[in-house]
């Protein structure tokens, strides 16, 4: 990789914002000028080297010391200065200058999710201002606990505990009745069931001993916290924020231990108490082999249910949580990445990814480098660097083992999980460790490699790691399926195709104890979607969870930021299909107004929970049409002819509407929608049926494949629901994907 070419796309965003409020002549304005790696450990000497760049274009020293504003001499080199635009044109041909840009004004970001989703605190209309910031929601997070004393907390400015709410604060271990608030409302825990390991160091109560918990609910419903990032180390700096900040807290801690495992007995437990506490959402960032069929009960009551929905991705059939009746949450990226620069004893410049923040003069020198290629039978780690190419599959107790050797920093080759950076934790305050993909890997072996071989063994490869840097914004692609985010289709149900919806999973920061580190999982997107429930559920309280479902998933957007389709990471990145992200990546401002809904009544699950806890006469059949279930979707698992499937939908939009039906229809399959138009008349029936065949084009035991059925209004609404169909033969298949 050439170091100025790609270096400068990543890193365009990487100098600090400069808010200068410092008046200048119309004909100059602040430039700032970014110039890679430091060429000078001395601080003033980097300092001269500015003011050298600054003298070139404007003749003079005098002139370039009144220029310029600030001088970045510590963690990367480049500079703030007053321009002319003819001067910034010229500075930007100067020798090492990597690129001049304009300096840009804002304020004070959240740590990015919930801006990223457009739910911007200080817009002045929204889903987050017409829904007053969630204010008074309650939302019951089923997790391992909270941590009170978090700053995301804070009750100041709230009012009574809403008088539905019915539920209590258990006491335990550290944890009194002071610990609930008018935030935290209500607090539980559940141990029966837990084995003696899973509660082994735990807290008997409901505070947090893991952090998950803590991160979820922050997520959902934190205050706003000014001066955040992770670990108090400047990575993702700003304020953080819930996404429903002025909703209400209910803890149901039903995970325990380091592993936070839990057992249904207990989820069940929490679930039916929720319900009678009085929550309006359930946010359930957990998942396990069996299905938590008890939450029908939450959703027959009016309470909309969120899972996550699994983090053994890019495996195909690994999603979880797959009942119709709740939403299941596939994890996505953010337009944010954490850059940092590998330098190799050759002068070339690398990129990888990072958390390594706490730089030391030990830590930032170049040291040897050593590749672990599985076939070494004795390595010398202790003061080298260590390539580790294989798959990114090390462990926190490896990581410790290899430091104890002596190792003064990894760097690990990525496999599927390109976005789970938080396992490099373990390595700061000790070494520096980053990750890179296959190809910067191979780079960093062949140049390990050919040094060995080519020159004397006074001339052994070496290698530094920078320390890592926030970049936000357009020079990132986002959003992406992560890789770790579980696919579908679901072995259990293929006649509901989940997951439902994609959000913000990877990185997240949020509370985790008296600080706010990153957390990377569906667990982490599950309480995104659970937020932007609330804010619906605050517009539109009228509205069911199906209701508040269809609304998610048919507005969702398929493409990302730059208008090309969202892709899926994996084992090789790849256009994402409903088994990636369900409808596609949230849109919560197109959410609050969908058009069209497709509702369901509690009652029509019935049977389908029936049997699928005690399959009787008639299960089977029914069973197998599952695909007849009024869902925001259409998964045919089975289609040997041709299959008729019925939909109704109901307009929530303007009472005098007409809409037009757009298919896509799956590859091999002819689909014919009838009617063709749906017409809604002013004191007429706001809801309409139509039908839907489904006929392959031709016999064969195939594979699924994807389209879309979109209702299309006049003014501005897209209802658009995905599709999945297989084509079979046989009854049974083998081909799933």
């Amino acid at each position: 990789m050439e170091f100025r070419s790609a270096f400068c796309r990543s890193a365009l965003l990487l100098v600090l914002l400069v808010l200068l409020p410092l008046s200048a002549s119309a004909s100059t304005k602040l430039y700032i000028v970014y110039m890679g790696e430091k060429k000078h450990d001395d601080p003033s000497m980097v300092t001269a080297s500015h003011h050298d760049a600054l003298t070139f274009v404007i003749g003079s020293k005098d002139g370039a010391m009144k220029s310029i504003v600030y001088s970045y001499k510590h963690g990367f080199s480049g500079f703030a200065a007053m321009l002319t635009e003819s001067q910034a044109e010229e500075l930007a041909k100067y020798p090492g200058v990597i690129n001049v840009k304009p300096n840009t004004y804002g304020k004070a970001h959240t740590t990015r999710s919930w801006d990223f989703l457009g739910l911007n605190y200080y817009e002045k209309s929204g889903l987050l201002k017409d829904a007053m910031y969630g204010e008074d929601i309650i939302i019951g997070v089923v997790d391992t606990g909270i941590w009170p004393e978090s700053p995301s907390f804070n009750d100041d400015g709230y009012g009574p505990v809403p008088a539905r709410w019915k539920g209590v604060c258990q006491t335990g271990d550290a944890f009194n009745i002071t610990n609930c608030n008018r935030k935290i409302i209500g607090a539980r825990w559940y141990s029966a069931g837990a084995t003696d390991d899973m509660l082994k160091g735990e807290y008997m109560s409901p505070r947090d001993f893991h952090g998950h918990g803590t991160h979820t609910a922050s997520t959902i419903a934190g205050g706003q916290v000014w001066n955040v990032s992770h670990h108090q180390g400047g990575l993702g700096a700003g304020v953080a924020r819930g996404g429903a900040p002025r909703a209400r807290v209910a803890v149901y801690k039903v995970c325990w231990g380091v592993g936070g495992n839990f057992g249904d007995a207990a989820v069940l437990a929490a679930v039916d108490d929720a319900i009678n506490d009085g929550v309006d959402v359930l946010s359930l960032s957990l998942g396990g082999p069996n299905e938590i069929h008890g939450t029908l009960h939450a959703v027959a009551r009016g309470i909309t249910v969120v899972f996550a929905g699994g983090n053994d991705g890019p495996t195909s059939q690994s999603v979880q949580n797959t009942v119709p009746w709740v939403i299941t949450v596939a994890a996505a990226t953010i337009d944010r990445t954490f850059p940092t620069t590998i330098s190799l004893g050759n002068n070339e410049k690398l990129l990888g990814q990072s958390l390594y923040y706490n730089a030391t003069v030990s830590s930032i020198k170049f040291h040897s480098l050593v590749v672990v290629d599985g076939q070494s039978s004795a390595i010398n780690f202790t003061g080298n660097v260590v390539l580790w190419p294989e798959p990114y599959n090390i462990r926190n107790d490896t990581i410790n083992l290899l430091a104890k050797e002596g190792v003064k920093g990894i760097i690990f080759a990525q496999g599927n999980t390109v976005n789970v950076l938080e396992i490099l934790d373990a390595c700061n305050g000790i070494m520096p460790c980053a990750v890179v993909d296959k190809e910067i890997a191979n780079r960093i072996a062949s140049y390990a490699t050919s040094t060995r071989h080519f020159f004397s063994l006074s001339s052994m490869p070496v290698v530094k790691v920078s320390p890592a840097v926030t970049v936000v914004g357009n020079g990132v692609l986002s959003p992406r399926v992560a890789g770790f985010s579980s696919r579908g289709p679901g072995t259990k149900f293929p006649g509901i195709l989940k997951p439902d919806i994609a959000a913000p999973g990877a990185s997240i920061l949020a509370a985790v104890g008296d600080s706010y580190k990153f957390m990377s999982g569906t667990s982490m997107a599950c309480p995104h979607v659970s937020a932007v429930v609330a804010l619906l559920k605050s517009v539109h309280p009228d509205w069911s969870p199906a209701m508040i479902k269809s609304a998610i998933v048919t507005t969702a957007s398929v493409t990302d930021r730059f208008g090309m389709p969202i892709q899926a990471e994996g084992s090789a990145r790849k256009v994402a299909d409903p088994f990636d992200f369900g409808g596609g990546h949230i849109e919560p401002n197109k959410a609050i107004d969908p058009g069209l809904v497709y509702d369901i009544d509690p009652k029509d699950y019935t049977k389908f929970f029936n049997c699928s806890l005690d399959p009787q006469e008639g299960c089977k059949s029914y069973m197998g049409k599952l695909y007849q279930l009024n869902l925001p979707s259409i998964a045919v698992p089975d289609l040997k002819d041709s299959v008729i499937v019925w939909r109704t939908v109901t307009n929530v939009g303007g009472s005098e509407a007409n809409y037009k039906v757009v298919v896509e229809a799956p590859a091999g399959v002819n689909v014919v929608v009838e009617p063709q138009v749906i017409t809604f008349a002013k004191g007429g029936s706001q809801s309409a049926t139509f039908k839907v065949t489904f006929t392959a084009r031709q016999r064969v035991q195939g594979g699924y494949t994807f389209g879309s059925l979109t209702w299309l209004d006049d003014n501005t609404h897209s209802v658009r629901i995905p599709v999945a169909v297989r084509t079979i033969i046989q009854d049974f298949v083998s081909d799933t994907a």
